[in-house]
């Protein structure tokens, strides 16, 4: 049977209003504006539970023959699993293999996690970014292991219980891992829906995210929901790409609204991004020099375990305004309450975070009059004292760093021994 596919979800709902006796009222709706709940506009969609079963059939049947052979897929551990969703989280996945190997290996277990360090476990994860993972992964382990006899809970409510669980990767382990009957929504997933659906609200909209999760529940097939939902995400990997989608391969692409309106390459409809700050800072590598501190050691810095690079070690740096040289004094008498004398321009780093970028101008700097400084010698007058330390450079690499500050070691080790 063929199925004559109307018009899309937002399209439909301005028909509504266009025929509507208050017409004029709602010609002045907000052309996204959707019903308070979301399940009122999803049941005007074109695909809906009667047309779903089809689509499912042909998308686990190319699922089959073409879908992705990955390290924690054919017989999911829920450890595994747990740990490649969350390694997943805004990380693509062929940066993501060699860790979760490298990662099974030094902890194959919740366990195993759960006695490792917090240094341990952020130095195996670095590179992959967002750190509060890292972290969260292995407080959610030791909750694991101390409350729940070693065994990762299997309902959505005791998942998203656990630190850095949230609705979508609960949906994910709970489905691939556990066999139940969850949705789940990343990125893969909104954008296929948002096209096959045709939805017009803006999917980073909380109207969007509302939208797209009811129709991610309702057109789940019972009994099949992990296989459907890995099966989305590798469509979306493979086939319906952010750009350039190969709509021709796609084995949904005759009933494929957006695909049909020659819309595809605008769906999902995203709200207007803000611009992104640009910031600068000066960061000091700091050598011993002799005595004490002792010759080949450098000075580095703990981050808090809350917030941007939790846990992570880094030279000491600050903000600064106009001439990078100049501010770097200011700036570690402020924030770290240290005495320093700029030296030699070493280089400039220049890095990207998902809300600002970044510049860093780096010099090498002494500790002026280090033998009278009560700076390190006196933590009670220095807030983050207790996380400064005298690092051997020989040990740099097993201290956790992010992307700036491992580039600031590689660079000024090489300075170093040329």
């Amino acid at each position: 049977m063929e199925f004559c596919l109307a018009a899309s979800a937002a399209t439909m709902w301005k028909h509504a209003c266009s025929s509507s006796p208050r017409r004029a009222k709602c010609s002045s709706v907000n052309r996204w504006s959707v019903p308070a709940n979301p399940l009122d506009l999803q049941r005007q969609l074109p695909i809906t539970n009667y047309q779903m079963p089809r689509l499912s059939t042909k998308l686990l049947k190319w699922y089959r023959l073409h879908g992705r052979t990955l390290p924690w897929r054919g017989h999911p551990d829920p450890y595994a699993v747990w740990v490649s969703e969350i390694m997943l989280q805004q990380t693509r996945v062929e940066a993501v293999i060699p860790y979760f190997e490298e990662w099974m290996d030094r902890f194959p277990s919740v366990q195993a996690l759960a006695e490792a360090s917090e240094r341990e476990v952020l130095n195996l994860w670095e590179g992959l970014g967002y750190y509060s993972r890292a972290r969260n992964l292995r407080k959610a382990a030791k909750m694991v292991v101390d409350e729940l006899d070693g065994r990762l809970p299997r309902s959505m409510d005791a998942l998203r219980k656990l630190p850095g669980i949230g609705r979508y990767t609960a949906g994910a382990i709970a489905s691939m891992a556990f066999g139940l009957d969850e949705p789940t929504l990343d990125g893969n997933l909104r954008r296929v829906f948002a096209r096959l659906f045709n939805v017009e609200v803006p999917a980073d909209s909380t109207e969007g995210e509302k939208l797209l999760w009811s129709i991610a529940a309702e057109n789940l097939p019972k009994g099949k929901a992990g296989d459907f939902n890995q099966a989305l995400m590798d469509l979306g990997a493979a086939i319906c790409l952010p750009k350039n989608p190969r709509c021709p391969l796609c084995p949904l692409r005759e009933d494929c609204q957006a695909r049909k309106l020659g819309l595809q390459e605008a769906r999902p409809v995203l709200q207007p991004k803000a611009e992104v700050p640009h910031v600068v800072h000066a960061a000091a590598v700091i050598v011993g020099r002799i005595g004490n501190p002792p010759k080949g050691t450098v000075l580095l810095s703990k981050r808090p375990s809350n917030g941007l690079l939790g846990g992570m070690w880094e030279f000491p740096n600050g903000r600064v305004d106009g001439d990078p040289a100049r501010g770097l004094p200011k700036a570690l008498k402020t924030g770290y309450r240290l005495t320093v004398r700029a030296g030699e321009a070493l280089g400039v780093v220049n890095h990207a975070y998902t809300h600002f970028r970044v510049t860093v101008h780096v010099f090498s700097a002494d500790l002026t009059d280090y033998a009278d400084d009560k700076n390190l010698r006196n933590r009670r007058n220095l807030r983050m004292n207790e996380n400064l330390k005298w690092v051997k450079l020989s040990e740099l690499e097993d201290y956790p760093m992010g992307k700036i500050d491992r580039q600031i070691a590689r660079k000024f080790l090489t300075r170093q021994n040329t």
